[in-house]
């Protein structure tokens, strides 16, 4: 005969339900109202029904008046976050995966020194380091410039964390002792061993470095002067300045309302996407990669 199910477990898979529910409505809601925005009017966003759809003619009116704030400015700013973010990413992971494997598989005086030191930085707000940082650049004069914001950027211990756990974890240490007797260095088992069985987690140290670099606000927005070095993020905080319906002295001619802001934060976002589209498989190996030890 079958059991009925007992009511605390009812009321458990009710309350589930409901705060799945309420996650849904939450985090959904307002990107189905992003994505609807630049296809009316501003004038239909404030009337009709926050969720129907306007026009196509009404998201190429849209990227028009984008395009023209400050003479194409958008693509400037985006190119600069793909300079920015891509140089920083290159340094990142020449220097994080090395780093992880000396800690992982490596004895030296200070090891253990490191990896603590490695531990509390990852474990420090990112906002501040902003003031020794710039005080820093301003030192060596690097102040003002892509490397002021580059640099920075590949600082990235949570990279170096990353792949300390990995080797440590997934990286047989008798693979390597095996090729060390077979007469290669230390370098060749680094690059022909560690490194091709590091695939997963260097892609997710590197997609982890590039969305956070991409999305960086306050770093670039201290370290650079001029609205032409500018990445997309702070350019964005650009395009609010410049708009009527956040300061009344822009101007009344300004055309920068609530479809092209709604577009631009699209365009920001497609980057971070395709990469996401692009890496998803290696990103699931990556995570997985440590959760167990051989």
């Amino acid at each position: 005969m079958r059991r009925k199910r007992r009511p605390s477990s009812l009321a458990a898979r009710l309350a589930w339900l409901i705060v799945m529910g309420l996650s849904v409505l939450f985090f959904c809601v307002p990107v189905v109202w992003l994505l609807l925005a630049p296809t009316k009017t501003d004038g239909q966003i404030v009337r009709d029904n926050p969720f129907s759809f306007g026009s196509l003619g009404a998201v190429a009116d849209a990227w028009h008046h984008l395009y023209a704030f400050q003479d194409g400015a958008i693509i400037t700013w985006l190119l600069n976050s793909a300079l920015y973010t891509f140089g920083a990413l290159a340094i990142t992971l020449v220097t994080s995966i090395p780093a992880g494997y000396a800690l992982a598989l490596t004895r030296f005086i200070g090891r253990r020194m490191l990896l603590t030191i490695t531990m509390l930085v990852m474990l420090m707000p990112t906002a501040a380091m902003v003031l020794p940082l710039y005080l820093g650049m301003n030192a060596v004069h690097l102040d003002g410039t892509i490397w002021s914001v580059i640099l920075p950027f590949s600082f990235f211990p949570f990279g170096v964390y990353l792949t300390y756990i990995y080797f440590s974890s997934n990286v047989p240490s008798d693979l390597l002792a095996a090729a060390r007797i077979d007469g290669c260095s230390e370098w060749q088992v680094f690059r022909l061993i560690a490194m091709p069985l590091a695939k997963p987690v260097i892609a997710l140290v590197g997609f982890f470095n590039f969305v956070g670099n991409w999305n960086n606000f306050f770093l670039p927005f201290v370290m650079l002067p001029d609205s032409s070095q500018y990445p997309a993020q702070v350019g964005l905080n650009n395009l609010l300045a410049a708009s009527p319906l956040f300061n009344t002295s822009s101007g009344a001619g300004n055309q920068i309302m609530r479809p092209e802001l709604a577009l631009a934060t699209l365009v920001t976002i497609v980057p971070v996407l395709i990469v996401f589209l692009f890496s998803q498989r290696a990103l699931v190996s990556g995570m997985l990669a440590g959760a167990t030890k051989e």
